[in-house]
C-alpha cells in the first residue's frame, strides 16, 4: 500500500510526462478493444445469418456432396426414405436438391445453380413460401445473383439443365422475388425453385441433396445421410475472422510497443535522475527489493491511469459504436459479412485487455528498476552513478 502511494504521488508530481505516457497507453487500450470489439460483432453476426440463412442447427449430406467441388453435385442426390422421411414430414429437417444449370437471360448464358426448396419450409430464412405451387415456373433469385443476371423482379428467362437420366431440357421461369441476404452461399450463381417442381424437371423424385435440420436434436448421421454439425459449416468463417484478428494483432503491437518503450524510458530517466531519493530510501531502512518494487509500481501505474483514461473517452465511443454500428458502404465483399457491423465489447474482452496491458506495463518498469538492486547506498546518495 506505501508503495503504491508513493508511486501515484510521484506519477503525479511529474506532471507533463506521465500525463503523455498515459494518453498514449489509453490509445492501445481504446484500439484494441474497438478492434477485437468490431471483430467479435462481426463474428457474432456472420455466424447467426449463416445459422438463419443456411446452416440451419445442422446439415445432413449425401455422401458424394463436397461443397468445394461443384463436380460431385451431379450424382450427389438420393431418395428420402426412412428415418429421414420422418424427420421432414415432422418439420425438424427440410431437403433441399441441387442441380447444375444454364441460365440464359437476356440471350446471354450463365452457368447457375439450380436449388430445390419446399415452399412450407420454416427452418431458413430464404422467402421460399414465394415459390407457391400453383406458379411453378416462379424462381427466387438474391440481389447478387439478380445483378449479375441484370434481372428484376417480374423478368422473365430461360434455363436449361440436364435431368437424372442426362437428358437436357429447358423451361421459362419468372423471377417472383429478389431478397436480400449478407450469406453469398445462398445468393451468388443460385437460383431457388419449388422442391417438388425441381424434382419433377429432372425425374428425382423425392430425392435430395442435403437435410437442413431446425432442430439440435439431429446430431448424427441418419440412414446414408452424413451429418456435419456447426463448427463444421462455420469453418470458413471463422477462419476468416481468426485471420483478421491475427493481421490486426501487428497494428495493436506497434501501439502498444510504443506505449512500453515511452514507459520504459521514463523509468530508466527516473531512476537516473533520483538516486538520492532512492539512496535516502535505503538508508531510512527500506531493502532494495522493497524500493524496487516502488518504482516497479510506479511504472505499472501508467497502465491503471491509462485505463481510467481511457474509459473516460472510450466508453461513450464503445457504447455509440454499439447502438449504431459501423457503415462500410458495401454490402457484397464475397463473404457472409452485414453492411453495418455492429461491435460487440463482452466484460471478458475488457477484463483481459486490461489485466494484459497492466502486466505487460508493470514488466516493463521493472526492468530498468532492477538496476536498483545492484545500487550502494553511500553512492546513491551523492548520485552517483554505478
Amino acid at each position: 500500500m506505501i508503495a503504491l502511494k508513493l508511486a501515484f504521488r510521484n506519477l503525479l508530481g511529474a506532471g507533463l510526462r506521465t500525463w503523455l505516457n498515459v494518453i498514449v497507453l489509453s490509445f492501445a487500450y481504446v484500439l484494441i478493444i474497438f478492434w477485437n470489439g468490431m471483430l467479435n460483432g462481426w463474428d457474432r453476426q456472420g455466424s447467426r445469418d449463416t445459422v438463419d440463412w443456411e446452416a440451419g442447427k445442422g446439415q445432413l449430406w449425401h455422401p458424394a456432396f463436397d461443397r468445394y467441388d461443384s463436380f460431385t453435385i451431379q450424382d450427389a442426390h438420393a431418395p428420402v426414405t426412412g428415418e429421414a422421411k420422418q424427420l421432414v414430414d415432422k418439420g425438424k429437417i427440410t431437403p433441399l436438391l441441387f442441380v447444375p444449370g444454364t441460365a440464359y437471360p437476356q440471350g446471354r448464358q450463365q452457368g447457375v445453380l439450380l436449388k430445390g426448396i419446399d415452399p412450407g419450409q420454416k427452418i431458413l430464412k430464404i422467402p421460399s413460401s414465394l415459390l407457391i405451387s400453383g406458379d411453378t415456373d416462379n424462381a427466387i433469385i438474391g440481389t447478387r445473383m439478380a445483378k449479375a443476371l441484370k434481372m428484376k423482379e417480374g423478368d422473365r428467362m430461360l434455363i436449361r439443365w440436364r435431368d437424372k437420366n442426362g437428358t437436357f431440357d429447358a423451361m421459362e421461369i419468372t423471377i417472383a422475388a429478389v431478397f436480400k441476404t449478407n450469406v453469398p452461399a445462398v445468393d451468388a450463381g443460385q437460383i431457388w425453385l419449388n422442391l417438388d417442381k425441381l424434382r419433377e424437371m429432372t425425374s428425382m423424385k423425392d430425392e435430395a441433396t442435403i437435410l437442413v435440420s431446425g432442430t439440435e436434436e439431429v446430431r448424427s448421421n441418419v440412414g446414408n445421410w452424413e451429418y456435419k454439425d456447426l463448427n463444421f459449416l462455420l469453418a470458413d468463417l471463422n477462419k476468416i475472422i481468426e485471420s483478421k484478428r491475427a493481421s490486426a494483432m501487428i497494428l495493436q503491437g506497434m501501439l502498444l510497443l510504443i506505449a512500453l518503450l515511452a514507459i520504459f524510458d521514463t523509468q530508466v530517466l527516473s531512476i537516473f535522475r533520483r538516486q538520492k531519493e532512492i539512496g535516502t530510501y535505503i538508508a531510512l531502512g527500506m531493502t532494495r527489493m522493497q524500493v524496487v518494487g516502488i518504482f516497479t509500481v510506479e511504472g505499472g501505474a501508467h497502465s491503471i491511469l491509462a485505463a481510467i483514461a481511457g474509459a473516460i473517452y472510450g466508453i461513450p465511443i464503445f457504447i455509440w459504436l454499439a447502438s449504431k454500428g459501423i457503415t462500410f458502404g458495401v454490402d457484397d465483399m464475397g463473404i457472409t459479412m452485414a453492411e453495418t457491423i455492429y461491435p460487440y465489447y463482452s466484460f471478458g474482452l475488457i477484463l483481459t485487455t486490461t489485466i494484459f496491458v497492466i502486466i505487460a506495463a508493470t514488466v516493463v518498469s521493472y526492468i530498468p528498476a532492477r538496476r536498483i538492486s545492484q545500487m550502494k547506498p553511500t553512492d546513491a546518495l551523492k548520485g552517483k552513478i554505478q
